[in-house]
């Protein structure tokens, strides 16, 4: 599996075509940036469909609508380029909720020529494409505050490795921990229905093995940490 990111820039992307079997191809975007792909974020509002502009919409912070756009714009220009379509060309649905049934599970491209995923925190954006299902995140270093209100809430053997850390490890650790779980619920479209207990991934250096998927640290820029999850079977 690739650990390579590419930067998504202002410029048009090249993508090339996407890898075949359990491989993936990943994109980071700095979302504080002026141009996407060729399009301002400040005039590329219509490029998003109906609801993605309603989502915008009620975001009511700043930086969270900034952050929306940009990597919105972002998945659409690469969808697009991974496509063969202008950006505002590409429909996106919602897969049905593998737990309830409901039309509210992975977001996925009309027609399934692609699997993608999209995430972003703070000023990083990170999206993943592969021909298999694929969950990316990124995640900003948390809080001591939110450190407290998770840990117990994971995995017990997880729970344990944090508790064992020092106070000015657990930052870190959870940040790394956490972005493996959520990259590999969102690859499975179940997202935090069932919650955090499952599957167990670890917080050392390397994710543990997670049966049938693929599980890879990213590299990140400092206070970051990103994982990626491909289904292997």
């Amino acid at each position: 599996m690739t650990e390579y990111v590419n930067q998504l820039g202002g410029d048009i992307p090249r993508t090339g075509t996407l890898p075949a079997g359990s491989d993936a191809v990943v994109w980071s975007l700095d979302t504080t940036r002026a141009v996407i792909g060729g399009h301002r974020t400040d005039e590329a509002a219509a490029l998003l469909d109906a609801a993605e502009r309603d989502r915008l919409a009620r975001l009511l912070r700043p930086h969270d609508r900034r952050s929306y756009l940009a990597s919105h714009i972002g998945l659409r220009v690469l969808l697009g380029a991974y496509l063969g379509l202008a950006p505002e060309k590409v429909t996106l649905v919602r897969e049905d909720c593998p737990c309830c049934g409901g039309p509210h599970g992975r977001p996925a491209v009309a027609g399934g020529a692609v699997h993608f995923s999209l995430s972003h925190s703070a000023d990083m954006a990170y999206f993943a494409f592969a021909g298999v299902p694929v969950g990316v995140d990124v995640e900003g270093l948390p809080n001591a505050g939110a450190v407290g209100d998770v840990i117990g809430t994971l995995h017990p053997a997880e729970t344990a490795e944090l508790t064992a850390l020092p106070l000015t490890d657990r930052q870190a650790a959870l940040a790394r921990l956490w972005s493996r779980k959520e990259a590999y619920l969102k690859a499975t479209g179940t997202g935090l229905a069932l919650g955090l207990i499952e599957p167990y991934v670890g917080s050392a250096a390397t994710p543990a093995p997670v049966p049938g998927w693929s599980l890879r640290d990213l590299p990140a820029p400092p206070a970051y940490a990103a994982a990626l999850a491909v289904r292997t079977t």
